[in-house]
Order: C-alpha cells, then sequence, then structure tokens
C-alpha cells in the first residue's frame, strides 16, 4: 500500500493582520499548526516568507521545503508552553561551551583553534560581559557562576520565535557562544559552522575527506542558514 501524502488544495497564499500579528491565509482557510494552532507570525515579512514557502507547493506538499513553516510550528507548539525549560537547556551550553576546550596538539591546529576562536571569546568578555575560561584538553573546566548567569540571562530576554532560532545556531555546533554572535550580528551562520569545524576539517587535510561527513555537515550548515533566517524575519 502507497504512503498517503498531504497534497496542495489551494490557489494562493496570502497574509493578513491577525490580532498582534499576521497570519498565513491559503485561499480563505487560515493556517493552523499541526496541533490545531493558530499559526500566528510576529512579523509582516515572516508571514510573507511562509506564504512563499506555501506557494512553492507542488502537487504533493513537501515540508523539508518549508523549514520557516517548521520552525514557526515549534515555537508556537513546543518553544511557548516549555520556555524556561528550552531556555535552560540552551543556557547550559555555557558551561560546557565547545570554544573553551582546546586540543593540546599538534600546534597547528592548537593555532588554527586559538586564530579562530579566541576573537570570540575575547567578544563574550566584552560584549556579553561573560568572560569564559579555556583548557586545552577534555578535563571539565568550572565557568565563573556570575559568567553563566549572564548568559542565562541573555537566552532568557529573547521570545519564542528567537529561542527557536538560537535552538539549532547552539545545538548544531555546541556552542552557546557561537550561537548568540549569530543572532547578535558578530558573524553569520557560515562563518559559524565553519568555526566549530575547525577540528573537523584540520583531520581531513591529513587524513583525507569523507563523503558521509560532509554530507552530514552541509545538512548542519543549511539547517543553521535557516535558522538565521528564521531569526532576522522573526524580528520586529
Amino acid at each position: 500500500m502507497s504512503e498517503w501524502k498531504a497534497r496542495r488544495f489551494w490557489t494562493s497564499a496570502k497574509v493578513r493582520p491577525a490580532g498582534d500579528g499576521w497570519e498565513v491565509v491559503l485561499d480563505d482557510r487560515p493556517l493552523r499548526t499541526p496541533g490545531k494552532h493558530p499559526l500566528i507570525l510576529p512579523t509582516q515579512a515572516l508571514a510573507e516568507a511562509v506564504a512563499a514557502e506555501w506557494d512553492a507547493q507542488a502537487d504533493v506538499i513537501d515540508p523539508n521545503r518549508m523549514p520557516l513553516t517548521r520552525a514557526a510550528n515549534s515555537a508556537i507548539e513546543k518553544v511557548t508552553p516549555q520556555f524556561d525549560e528550552v531556555a535552560a537547556m540552551l543556557a547550559e551550553y555555557g558551561g560546557t561551551d565547545l570554544l573553551s576546550y582546546r586540543a593540546q596538539e599538534p600546534e597547528a591546529l592548537v593555532r588554527a583553534q586559538a586564530e579562530g576562536w579566541d576573537p570570540l571569546i575575547d567578544w563574550s568578555a566584552t560584549e556579553l560581559r561573560a568572560p569564559l575560561r579555556i583548557t586545552h584538553g577534555v578535563i571539565p573546566v568550572p565557568q565563573d557562576p556570575a559568567t553563566l548567569l549572564k548568559l542565562q540571562a541573555e537566552v532568557a530576554a529573547l521570545d519564542a520565535f528567537g529561542l527557536t532560532a538560537l535552538h539549532d545556531l547552539v545545538t548544531l555546533p555546541g556552542s552557546l557562544i557561537l550561537g548568540l554572535a549569530v543572532v547578535r550580528g558578530r558573524i553569520d551562520a557560515a562563518t559559524a559552522h565553519a568555526l566549530a569545524r575547525i577540528d573537523e576539517e584540520f583531520q581531513a587535510g591529513r587524513w583525507g575527506r569523507d563523503e558521509e561527513a560532509d554530507a552530514a555537515a552541509a545538512a548542519r550548515l543549511a539547517a543553521m542558514r535557516d535558522s538565521e533566517r528564521f531569526w532576522h524575519l522573526s524580528r520586529r
């Protein structure tokens, strides 16, 4: 038996004001989340981008080609009702941030990490007032509780849509500082992805590339770029 797939039933997707936000209308039917919640978006720009995703669908609906719609659904159905838990989970990355853990050798890798990561460590200390301690090796280094509180406050100050955007920008590279640097405009998602892969690229240069690993990295980069776009579109 063939798998059932949702098919296009509308002629065009448009946007219109809805309360304090905007909604997407498929002909005369407002979009809802999979859980039947109203899909109210914070900005007209995000609503128009979501509408464009729906207008781009062919006969069979492909959710994989609608990253903004998926993110909006997550913001409403998953992040909003558990905002504190999601914020706390992302803030915890500050205690074990990728940028704090450096290789001990070889010297070329140590130098590459320092050149790539030290500017972001400095940025965190000055811009976020959250200096992170650095160690070489894998032994955990405790961070200053005051630093962790600053980072927690930075995350908790976001709204549900911002927190949704931040999620992949933190969890995929394994660094709260990289994620915050993207949403603060210090770097873009592609740069954050490249900085998170310094070790992997160094090893690939020594031992050769792995097609499966490269494909996984490309998928992470695409997801981070989608999150970056979602962040910008959702800002009022």
